[in-house]
């Protein structure tokens, strides 16, 4: 099958696309055939072995965890799905080896889910990894009907996402964003404040008694900020820095789950959440796509069009 591949930890020059084995499906698994999956900074930064602590390569190592294709085979013991369903979902193993940026992947039923009908193939590409963060952070932090949510870097890709996510559950939602991206937040249902000095001010202005709950997906000093705008520390979540812990807050680190995929799902058919796009590359330009990750000027998901 093709692939794109890394012989070694490196950067977008060392990926190289070439013919690989077609993994084999087993007991509990299933085969995708791949349509798209999308660039998230994760793939770089595991592939530079950045994160190799955490998540070790094994080479030749196929980066990326977003999927969406159609089923091609079925293990024994897999009851939920068959062949010719079309799935979403996000496949991540403890090992990064068999990505998804090739033309089949393994599955286990636990990471995948019946895709939207109203979804493009690049669009499901795109939902798993930051719809799945920005629920499990919403989550954490039980953010609910009534709530005023403080959202960092919220013109993001996982910001996005739980913008309209704490939307659809009746939140009011203010976003973190540079200038540039406030009409981008407004269109989303979001009350923007531009990052930078002052912030803190800013935000006391639009919530005096200070927000219900807040999400980290910044970095900096979010996190001290949100506690000192009077968020409990008990309701800050953060995707950046584990070390909240220490001050009794939340910490994500996104893990597959069927269901989440399929709250999404829902969302998706009800038209409360949308996954916008930035650029769609075929898989052979995975380089092409990696540095246009790397450069943090996009605003959508990167996907990458297999078949």
């Amino acid at each position: 099958m093709k692939a794109v591949v890394l012989p070694r930890y490196g950067g977008a020059d060392d990926l190289e696309v070439a013919e690989v084995p077609r993994p084999q499906c087993a007991a509990g698994e299933v085969l995708v055939e791949l349509r798209a999956t999308s660039v998230n900074p994760v793939d770089w930064k595991v592939g530079a072995g950045l994160l190799d602590a955490a998540i070790p390569g094994e080479f030749p190592l196929i980066p990326g965890w977003d999927a969406a294709g159609v089923i091609a085979e079925v293990g024994s013991g897999v009851a939920d799905f068959a062949v010719g369903d079309e799935v979403f979902g996000y496949v991540r193993r403890p090992v990064a080896k068999w990505g998804t940026y090739a033309e089949y992947t393994i599955a286990e039923p636990g990471m995948i889910a019946k895709k939207p009908a109203n979804l493009d193939w690049g669009s499901a590409a795109g939902l798993p990894l930051v719809g799945m963060t920005a629920l499990q952070c919403l989550d954490a932090v039980r953010v609910k009907d009534g709530d005023t949510v403080l959202i960092h870097a919220a013109a993001g890709g996982v910001g996005t996402m739980a913008v309209q996510i704490a939307k659809a559950r009746g939140a009011r939602v203010i976003g973190t964003a540079s200038a540039r991206n406030h009409d981008y937040l407004v269109a989303f249902g979001a009350e923007p404040v531009e990052y930078g000095p002052g912030l803190l001010e800013r935000v006391r202005l639009l919530v005096p008694d200070g927000p219900d709950a807040a999400m980290d997906a910044a970095g900096g000093d979010a996190i001290e900020l949100s506690i000192e705008a009077g968020t409990d520390p008990s309701r800050v979540v953060s995707i950046i820095d584990p070390a909240i812990r220490e001050q009794g807050g939340e910490y994500v680190f996104v893990g597959a789950d069927s269901e989440d995929l399929r709250q999404l799902a829902a969302l998706t058919e009800s038209r409360e959440l949308v996954v916008p796009i930035s650029e769609t590359y075929p898989l052979e330009q995975a380089a092409v796509a990696w540095r246009a990750s790397q450069s943090g000027r996009t605003r959508g998901k990167i996907v990458l069009r297999i078949s």
